[in-house]
């Protein structure tokens, strides 16, 4: 992931001898500084993940619409509003059209710039007057026109406007990368919301069963307090257990008033608008086969962000060669044509043209433009390094989200089963207690271990759920169906 030596060292072999450069210039016009090689990805970098999971298939590469992957259509319309409608894409795409704005005015660079002026004078002029006075006369008012046309043209010999055109053509793919990024985020953060709220209510749900039981238990010991078989001891302790398990609800409720306004926000709509459809769901999605990853180097081009800190890197190694071209002259060739007419003087009419070059050149004092060759050549170095940075980082992200899944996916399945253990103890216990061979304390230390064994497989799903949103948005998926924008 290196680039070729910065363009400090070669400009300096230039000078002391400028006539020297600037004839190797004249003659061949070529664009300074140095060309630009997209940074090589290092093998290990481009092969399979280092993690594996049984949930995982590196076999296969992710699909750019993996929310899809949930069956979901509500899902699938909701995302599809989110990137139509998402106040942070406006603005990237607003950005983007900025970037474009800017590329366009570069362009213009290889081409003449002209212009245009023209105008009336009416009245007498100071001369006038003069000329009138010493013959003791009276200068009389007089209309005078005036028109110029302007015509300059840069000779690109030192390519610092062929340089600033490919900088500004990277800033407009940086944007567009950049765009791609919060398409990717909002698609992500929009399934995250939606199954925020689809989980909380999941788990609303699981409580509400616990409360049941609970409630269950506290009429059972209440009449058995009523035939004398439980004291009030007895009672007091499943209505606390009770009372644990309500305040469970509107935790969870809570919950999912906040993902419905996450998923409000997302949609540009005001929380007044949030999607009231959700406020009674209790299905939480899911995946059932096992989810597509494919490798390294699908990921590294895929992802925007990587996509951005390459684009940003070529920008930066143009503008090297932008500083490097001020070592040179700048060669414009100028043409002028004028014309004056006065309507009260016959044969007043005046013509001007003039064509010809206009040199400029910064010598023999270059330091300023040394200075501005080490900044830009710095400025490169640093978009390398945050380069290098953005891969290891997007390979980091993946490893770490499929660890993440794989261990909450695992640790469900612990869960899970001592969820049937905890309910088949729960049953027995119930039975026994009938059978008057276990005593009620026993019972309700079975039944808080039944609720609490529920209520943590239902926030295993939950954490799954995210952990599989996580891992997508690792993925870099969800950027590709951009919408046809006008620029």
């Amino acid at each position: 992931m290196r680039r070729p030596p910065g363009p400090a060292a070669a400009a300096g072999g230039l000078f002391p001898a400028p006539l020297a450069g600037l004839v190797a210039g004249l003659l061949t016009a070529c664009a300074v500084g140095p060309d630009y090689q997209a940074p090589a990805i290092a093998p290990p970098a481009a092969a399979a993940f280092v993690s594996h999971a049984d949930g995982v298939d590196p076999a296969k590469d992710p699909p750019d619409a993996w929310w899809r992957l949930y069956e979901d259509e509500r899902l699938a319309g909701f995302v599809a509003e989110a990137l139509a409608a998402n106040t942070d894409l406006r603005v990237a795409m607003a950005n983007l059209q900025l970037a474009r704005a800017v590329m366009r005015e570069a362009h213009a660079g290889r081409y003449p710039t002209t212009q245009l002026s023209a105008g009336a004078l009416y009245g007498r002029s100071l001369t006038a007057d003069s000329i009138a006075a010493a013959f003791r006369g009276h200068a009389e008012d007089q209309t005078t026109y005036l028109g110029s046309i302007d015509v300059a043209y840069e000779v690109d010999l030192a390519g610092r406007v062929s340089r600033s055109i490919e900088a500004s053509q990277a800033d407009a793919q940086a944007a567009e990368a950049t765009r791609d990024a919060v398409r990717v985020a909002v698609a992500a953060e929009t399934t995250r919301a939606y199954v925020a709220a689809c989980s909380a209510g999941h788990e609303l749900e699981v409580a509400r069963r616990s409360v049941e039981i609970a409630e269950q238990t506290v009429s059972i010991v209440a009449r058995q307090r009523s035939a004398g078989a439980a004291s009030d001891f007895d009672l007091a302790r499943v209505n606390a257990t009770a009372e644990q398990a309500r305040a469970q609800l509107p935790v969870f409720e809570g919950r999912r008033r906040a993902a419905l306004f996450d998923l409000s926000a997302l949609l540009g709509r005001p929380p007044a608008e949030a999607p009231a459809e959700l406020a009674g769901d209790s299905h939480l999605p899911t995946i059932a086969a096992a989810l597509p990853v494919g490798d390294g180097a699908q990921l590294l081009a895929r992802r925007p962000d990587v996509r951005q800190a390459e684009r940003r890197l070529a920008a930066a190694t143009a503008r090297v060669g932008v500083a490097t071209a001020a070592l040179y002259p700048r060669v414009s060739f100028g043409a002028n044509f004028g014309m004056t007419t006065n309507d009260a003087l016959k044969g007043s009419n005046a013509l001007t043209l003039a064509i010809g070059p206009l040199v400029s050149w910064s010598f023999p004092n270059q330091a300023v433009a040394r200075a501005r060759i080490a900044q830009s050549d710095a400025a490169a170095s640093a978009a390398l390094a945050g380069f290098d940075g953005t891969v290891l980082r997007a390979l980091k992200e993946v490893e770490q989200a499929i660890n993440a899944y794989d261990a909450e996916t695992t640790r469900r399945a612990s869960l899970q089963a001592a969820e049937g253990h905890a309910a088949e103890a729960y049953r027995l216990s119930q039975s026994r207690r009938r059978e008057g061979a276990l005593s009620q304390l026993d019972l309700l230390v079975a039944e808080q271990s039944l609720l609490g064994a529920r209520a943590a497989l239902a926030a295993s799903d939950s954490r799954i759920a995210d952990a599989q949103i996580s891992l997508f948005k690792a993925l870099g998926g969800g950027w590709r169906e951009a919408p046809a924008e006008k620029g």
